[in-house]
């Protein structure tokens, strides 16, 4: 189901700060251009929506967006109501986002309880807000999606948050929010002035020299405790009788994604959280990304050495791949061992990284506890477009404030870092 919008619409008179910080003084579109707003990617052909990206971002493709729309992950139930902006040139389609309208704030990662309570207390409804994100997912990547061969990329990526805004009003949203959006984005947003908020995440980084040879060779860049410390982890998993193998799309199973999947649920049982991910989910987007897609299992060998099949998967570890990085996203197991969480969630992908020659790994939101194992504090991002009106100079206000508290807090960390003297980690600014 498709709607068209004209690209000049608007639901409202902002004041010229408003008119500025959104985009509306942007110039229109252009007249061979057609701006569509789409509640679902089923109907689009996913050639050409994979084309904006290369198919290089796992996330990003169309099999994983879909794929959340199809297999009920969205929805009423989750409070993700799809409002996709397509761009197309002709019939070509030439820029993209994802967007949803939310109705609470779960599974985005850049927490605004602050904000909602701002509103509340004025008397005014904070949702629907509309995002532009991947649904339940913390990553940084592309989030205005423009292909490769478009001219004049940063006037579409504009376009497109202008089409935002003015869905946004017409949805009497509060804002528009831009979640883990790349430099590209930022950049191309960044003449709007609007305001942007700092998050923290701790990120791997492979040897700037062109990668470490191996294991041992990033052991070697660390200090000698943390390198201790790191080694009687992988021991006690060792000692245990624990092995691992590596599952990809493409080599693993229905009945592997099946049993994964009962992981998951079980962890977000744990911890009284909402497993969202069907079963269906996992098993068909593994299929349609093959080796995008990248399990590590633990496993308790009960005849011979564990491979092929033989012995039990007591823990797992799900990750997902582009062309440079490693994404970590869920994990489970069935028993509880010392450091066994430490191997599957984070050695497993070192190991891997370095042997498939990836430049990155992030594996997933939050967890001081991943600096002395070679995480270092990395900054995301954030964009917001403040469409109710008076919100826009405190929540600015509120993004530098925060910006500065959190600079501070990651040089602090980064005096706790597990790396020699000489050996940074590489870790971007």
């Amino acid at each position: 189901m498709s709607e068209e919008h004209s690209s000049g619409g608007d639901s409202g008179t902002p004041g010229t700060e408003a008119r500025a910080a959104t985009g509306e003084d942007l110039p229109p579109a252009g007249v061979d251009e057609r701006i569509e707003l789409r509640d679902g990617l089923g109907e689009l052909d996913p050639a050409a929506w994979d084309a904006l990206t290369g198919g290089r971002e796992p996330f990003l493709r169309h099999a994983f967006l879909e794929g959340l729309e199809r297999h009920e992950c969205l929805g009423r139930a989750y409070g993700w109501f799809p409002q996709h902006v397509l761009i197309f040139h002709d019939d070509a389609l030439v820029a993209a986002a994802p967007a949803y309208a939310k109705t609470n704030n779960y599974g985005e990662f850049v927490f605004d309880f602050a904000w909602e309570g701002a509103w509340q207390r004025q008397g005014l409804q904070y949702y629907p807000k509309l995002v532009v994100a991947v649904p339940y997912t913390p990553a940084t990547g592309p989030r205005l999606l423009v292909h490769p061969e478009a001219p004049d990329p940063d006037r579409l990526r504009r376009q497109l948050l202008r089409a935002l805004v003015s869905r946004g009003r017409e949805l009497e949203a509060s804002g528009v929010h831009v979640l883990f959006p790349e430099s590209a984005d930022r950049e191309a947003l960044a003449p709007l002035g609007l305001p942007e908020r700092m998050g923290c995440q701790y990120h791997w980084t492979n040897a700037a020299d062109g990668g470490y040879a191996d294991f041992e060779a990033f052991l070697a860049a660390l200090s000698s405790k943390k390198r201790k410390n790191i080694k009687r982890e992988r021991r006690r998993v060792a000692e245990a009788g624990i092995t691992f193998r590596t599952l990809t799309g493409a080599t693993g199973s229905p009945e592997d994604w099946a049993r994964f999947h009962r992981f998951y649920v079980d962890t977000f049982e744990k911890h009284m959280g909402i497993p969202t991910l069907t079963e269906a989910f996992f098993v068909e987007t593994a299929a349609a990304l093959g080796d995008q897609v990248v399990l590590f299992e633990a496993r308790r060998p009960e005849n011979g050495d564990g491979e092929d099949g033989d012995g039990e998967t007591i823990a797992a570890a799900l990750c997902y791949r582009s062309h440079d990085t490693l994404y970590g996203r869920f994990w489970g197991a069935t028993e509880e061992l010392d450091a066994l969480h430490f191997e599957t969630c984070y050695y497993q992908g070192i190991e891997f990284c370095i042997r498939e020659g990836l430049t990155h790994f992030e594996p997933g939101a939050q967890g001081e506890h991943k600096i002395p194992r070679g995480f270092l504090p990395t900054p995301t991002w954030s964009v917001h477009a403040i469409l109710t009106p008076g919100f826009d100079g405190p929540v600015r206000d509120f993004c530098e404030r925060e910006a500065d508290l959190m600079r501070s807090h990651c040089e602090r960390l980064h005096e706790h870092s597990p790396y020699r003297q000489g050996e940074s980690g590489h870790a971007p600014d």
